[in-house]
């Protein structure tokens, strides 16, 4: 779960979380905003989550011991571009945002382009 830079740590022991600290902007950027039995939830859009998997590629290896980091945030790329949730445009822009681009360009360049 995204908290802010300065925010205080929530403490829960059900569910266990994984709370990560971002940036003011990073943690504004990409929200959609969903209607939920009555309940306003605040989501990150499929490009902005795409672009966290890689941010926190390695991590997410450590912790997923059967998701290794690279070929999770790699299936989330390929299948937000397969099914048309977000465009290579989205992506490039949070990526620039995140200060992740020159990771996630090869592999979005690949995946884009025509053979």
């Amino acid at each position: 779960m995204a908290i802010g830079s300065k925010d205080r740590l929530p403490r829960t022991d059900t569910p266990p979380i994984q709370f990560v600290r971002f940036g003011e902007k990073v943690l504004t950027s990409g929200i959609t905003e969903h209607k939920i039995e009555g309940v306003r939830v605040r989501v990150y859009n499929p490009a902005k989550t795409v672009v966290d998997l890689f941010r926190y590629r390695r991590s997410a290896g450590k912790r997923y011991r059967k998701s290794p980091g690279l070929n999770l945030a790699l299936e989330g790329l390929r299948e937000a571009l397969r099914q048309r949730q977000a465009t290579p445009a989205e992506i490039a822009r949070y990526a620039n945002e995140a200060g992740t681009w020159k990771v996630v360009q090869p592999y979005l360049e690949a995946m884009t382009t025509n053979a």
